[in-house]
Order: structure tokens, then C-alpha cells, then sequence
């Protein structure tokens, strides 16, 4: 799949702001007992919330940013849903699809099901849908960038080399739906839970030209609730459950309320007074709360590291040198780092595929396959570092590290300077702290040494994290390249796919080569967020990708 990282890397960054501002995918991990709380519903199922930001757009083919992903999770709905477990479940589908032998045709057979006017949702909402993302006068950024190299002709119709019309997608009645890919996708029906594929009323869209989705009032919603009282300057708006949805039955919220607060602290406050039932923790709030009883915490699956450039102006750098960047990896306390510098639920990241994240045919955490690699070892970093300076004939070097120009990033960069500074003699780091739209441009043109950056997942498999350091990759803008990579990321891709075993073992090899052996980047952390959560708020559940959380099966019981 070919990936924009501009796009991913705004995603990563918009889900950190949104959960430091609300913390709002939370779930405590006993919280999983639909008779919690005092054993019954309460009378009044209304959920109040904060949010850090408002909505940019409820258009399914024009979102491009976490919440709005996260509000279309809970007003619409694909082939597929994420489930308490995130496993990929049936939902406008009636169930598994058919697939061909050589897995390149999906048939889904669609169920009853309703638009939130009574209209019954079709096949054709599916194709004119996914033509329309593809299709790139509409304007998309995600429909080219999901559908490349993933259904068929997807990529010719993004270049307007074909019609949309030729987009591998065909109504063959209102009930059934084909899909044809360009290659055999092991995590397809996880795809199929993602924003960017969920179906539109082709009629009322039509009806409604550039104002569709522009308010809740031009909006038809296909999930567990509709938008209500939303517009692009809203600054609070509501979720109130959708009787016509297929499933309403397992709705229990009547309504969730959303109101911008930016600042932690008054939403912090807001839950002290009782005026909110959930306050994302972030900072100093983090650390003041970081023993209560009423702390969440949840792991999300974005991985942040430092990546390093072996090429720069079309000379090798010094970071061409193996041994200084694992000297590099290797000179900073992540725990540390997690624990005292960021101290809000993410975890040291001695890996690049995060935990809890994918699992294989048996169930199992990719994780458990490598374990930790490129632990914490001063002394290791210490001779390492020796050794190279000494093949490259240096007795010091400045390096110059580029990063984000947020506070969070200024306090990790601190931590940084000093750890890797104070761990290997004759290093000078030159920081170069800058505008989000300013390091995209540094990291497209190869403009640093070392970048910190990070990465959030597009969908469930453990490919989204690696096939980015293929020597032909558009997100590998550092000069890294290496041969028996390339090969197990094509065979993951290609003769693999259908070999789910293999092909694990495959992209576990992948990982241990691009962190441990080669050192290509070093990890830092994994993000994790907290939040204070209400005792009778039961069942919100987070997601690692599609949208950041769900309210379908969410629930009060015990604030009467």
C-alpha cells in the first residue's frame, strides 16, 4: 500500500492533542461486565464529554483527522466494525464474505439496514461511496491513499489515467457487493472498518452539492447515533441514538454531549464539579492524578522514535556509521522517559510494531515474537559510540535533531539532549525545533540528522509499521536501505499473503532488522493517554485505529 506520511504522521499528531485534551477513548480494563455499576441501567443514559477540538468535516470521504474519524465511527457505519475486543466484525455485511481462491474477489452480502430517513442502505451507497473517494477531483486525501495498490484500478483512477467507473467495485444487486483488489490483502476485512469506506446515499448528497455534510442537518447517518446540533463553528454538539439503526436494540446511551475545552485544567475542573463525566489528563494534571482511583489509562498503537539520515545533500552523514546509531539507540533511559519526562500512560518502546496491537492466527501479540530489543545500556552505547568515531576518523560530532515546536516536544528534546549528550563524549546536538508544516518540508527534503517523529497505524497488521523503511518507500526519507528487508516485505506482500504463519514470521525478521540489527531508528515510546472517568461510566472502548473510540455499547449505571 502506498502511504502518504505527511497524512499519517497529522493523524498521530491530532490523536495526541485530542486525547490530552479529552481522554476520550479511555475504558478500564476491569470495566468489561455489561452488569457493572448497581447491577440496572440508569433512567437517564446521557453521556458528557470534552473534546479538544471541534469537528473538521463529517463527509467519509474528505475526513482526514481523528475526531472527525471518531465521530463517524459512532454516526455511520462500514462492511466491517471494530467489536469490545477490536476484532473486525460483520456490520452493514450479514456476515463473512465469499472469497476466491486466489483471494483477489470479495463478495459481501449486505443486511437489512436503514439509513437514519428510513431508506434502506444498498450496494450502490458502497460503490458510489468508494468511486467517489477515489475518484481525484473529489478532492480525498484518504481515498487514494487506502485504496492504492489495494483495489483494483484504484490507482490508475487517482492519476486519471481511468474513470472511476472502472474502480474495482460493482453493485450485482441492492443486497450484494463484489470487491476486486490488486493483490491479496491478509488484513482486507480490517480495512473495511475504516472511515474512508463506509457508504453514501448518492441522491442525497447530490441534493445537498458542496453543503453536504457541512451540518448535522445535510448529514444521513447509518450507525448507532446521528449528529445533532453540529455545524463547523460549533463548539459543542450531540450524539443521540439513531432508531433506525440495524442494531439499536444494543444501544443504550440516548445521548453523548461534547463540549470544546481546550485546556486541561478547566476540564479537569469541569469533572470536579461534576459538570463532566470524563477530563483527559495531560502534564502536571497527569501527575497529580496518576493515583486515583478514577484514572484510565489506555495504550494506543502509535510508536514514536528518532530516525536517522544516513544522506544528506548527497553526501553520507556520520549516521551512515552502524555502530553510532546504535550507539545512539542504546544511550537513552526510556523508562525514564515515560515514567518522569511524558508520565501519562505511555510505556518505554523497545520495539517498532507496538503491543496490543495485531495478534496472529492464534491470538498472539505480534510482540511476543521479538520481545524488547535495544534496551537501555549506557556502557554498550559508550564503546559503540568509540568505535565509530574512531572508523570515521572523528573524535567529535554535531548532529543537528529536528523536532516539533510543541511544549511536549520541547520537554522531550530536553531530556534527549541531556541523555545522549551526557552518555557519548564529543556529541553536540543541535536542536532545530519547528512548525508541523516546517519539519514535513525538513523531512521530505532530507533537511537533518536525526528527526523525532512517529507513526500510527492505517490498519490491524504489522506491514503499516515496516513497509516504510523499503529502500524504495516514499516515507523512507533518511537513505536507509537494505536488501533482505526489501525482499521479506515483498514476500509479506506478495507469495505470503496467503500463508499467515509464514508471513508472520516474516515481518517479525523485518522488525528485528530495522531496530536491532541496522539501527535505523530508535525507539522511544509508545503513547499512551489517562483520563479521570466517572465509576458509573461503563463501556466505552478504545480502538487502535478507525476511530479512536466507540459508544455503541457504552452505558451509565450507579450515578442515580
Amino acid at each position: 500500500m502506498k502511504r502518504n506520511k505527511a497524512w499519517s504522521l497529522a493523524l498521530a499528531a491530532s490523536l495526541a492533542m485530542a486525547l490530552a485534551a479529552c481522554g476520550g477513548e479511555e475504558q478500564p480494563a476491569s470495566d468489561t461486565d455489561s452488569t457493572a455499576g448497581n447491577g440496572q441501567l440508569d433512567s437517564v443514559q446521557e453521556l458528557r464529554l470534552t473534546t479538544g477540538s471541534g469537528i473538521p468535516s463529517m463527509d467519509s470521504v474528505l475526513a482526514d483527522d481523528a475526531v472527525s474519524f471518531t465521530m463517524l465511527n459512532n454516526a455511520g457505519e462500514g462492511l466491517y466494525r471494530l467489536d469490545q475486543q477490536n476484532t473486525p466484525i460483520p456490520a452493514m455485511a450479514s456476515g463473512e464474505p465469499e472469497i476466491s481462491e486466489d483471494g483477489l474477489t470479495y463478495t459481501f452480502t449486505l443486511r437489512d439496514a436503514n439509513w437514519s430517513d428510513g431508506s434502506p442502505v444498498t450496494a450502490h451507497d458502497f460503490v458510489f461511496a468508494w468511486q467517489r473517494a477515489a475518484d481525484s477531483e473529489t478532492g480525498s486525501t484518504y481515498g487514494p491513499y487506502m485504496m492504492a495498490g489495494t483495489i483494483k484500478n484504484a490507482d490508475a483512477i487517482a492519476q486519471g489515467e481511468l474513470d472511476k467507473s472502472e474502480l474495482g467495485i460493482s453493485a450485482q444487486d441492492d443486497k450484494t457487493l463484489a470487491v476486486s483488489l490488486e493483490r491479496p490483502i491478509p488484513y482486507f476485512l480490517s480495512l473495511m472498518a475504516f472511515g474512508t469506506f463506509y457508504p453514501q446515499k448518492e441522491a442525497y448528497v447530490a441534493e445537498h452539492g458542496d453543503q453536504y455534510a457541512m451540518d448535522s442537518g445535510k448529514l444521513l447517518s447509518n450507525g448507532p447515533f446521528v449528529l445533532a446540533n453540529w455545524e463547523a463553528a460549533a463548539m459543542s454538539w450531540e450524539l443521540e441514538k439513531n432508531p433506525e439503526y440495524w442494531d439499536a436494540e444494543n444501544v443504550k446511551l440516548d445521548k453523548v454531549e461534547f463540549n470544546i475545552v481546550p485546556d486541561p485544567g478547566t476540564g479537569v475542573n469541569l469533572y470536579e464539579t461534576g459538570e463532566a463525566d470524563r477530563a483527559g489528563l495531560a502534564g502536571e494534571f497527569a501527575m497529580q492524578y496518576a493515583e486515583d482511583e478514577e484514572v484510565v489509562r489506555v495504550l494506543k498503537p502509535s510508536v514514536y522514535y528518532l530516525q536517522f539520515n544516513q544522506e544528506r545533500e548527497g553526501e553520507p552523514t556520520p549516521l551512515a556509521n552502524p555502530k553510532l546509531r546504535k550507539a545512539l539507540a542504546l544511550s537513552f533511559n526510556k523508562q525514564d522517559l515515560a515514567d518522569v519526562v511524558l508520565a501519562n500512560g505511555s510505556i518505554p518502546a523497545d520495539f517498532l510494531v507496538p503491543t496490543e496491537f495485531t495478534f496472529d492466527v492464534n491470538n498472539e501479540d505480534f510482540r511476543k515474537v521479538n520481545g524488547d530489543m535495544m534496551e537501555f545500556n549506557a556502557e554498550q552505547a559508550k564503546a559503540l559510540w568509540a568505535e565509530g568515531l574512531e572508523e570515521q576518523g572523528l573524535t567529535e560530532v554535531t548532529l543537528e535533531y529536528l523536532s516539533g515546536d510543541t511544549e511536549l516536544s520541547k520537554k522531550i528534546d530536553a531530556y534527549m539532549k541531556d541523555q545522549m549528550e551526557g552518555n557519548l563524549e564529543g556529541l553536540t546536538l543541535k536542536m532545530s525545533q519547528v512548525p508541523f508544516n516546517v519539519l514535513l518540508d525538513k523531512n521530505e527534503a532530507q533537511d537533518y540528522d536525526i528527526q523525532s517523529t512517529g507513526w500510527g497505524p492505517d490498519f490491524q497488521d504489522p506491514i503499516t509499521f515496516l513497509d516504510m523503511f523499503a529502500t524504495e518507500s516514499p516515507q523512507n526519507t533518511m537513505s536507509y536501505s537494505n536488501e533482505k528487508l526489501d525482499a521479506l516485505l515483498e514476500q509479506a506482500d506478495g507469495e505470503l499473503a496467503l500463508k499467515p504463519e509464514e508471513r508472520w514470521q516474516a515481518l517479525a525478521e523485518a522488525e528485528k532488522i530495522i531496530v536491532e540489527e541496522d539501527a535505523a531508528i530508535a525507539n522511544m515510546y509508545q503513547f499512551g493517554s489517562m483520563a479521570l472517568q466517572k465509576p458509573y461510566v461503563h463501556d466505552v472502548i478504545a480502538h487502535p485505529f478507525t476511530g479512536d473510540f466507540s459508544y455503541k455499547w457504552a452505558y451509565i449505571s450507579g450515578r442515580e
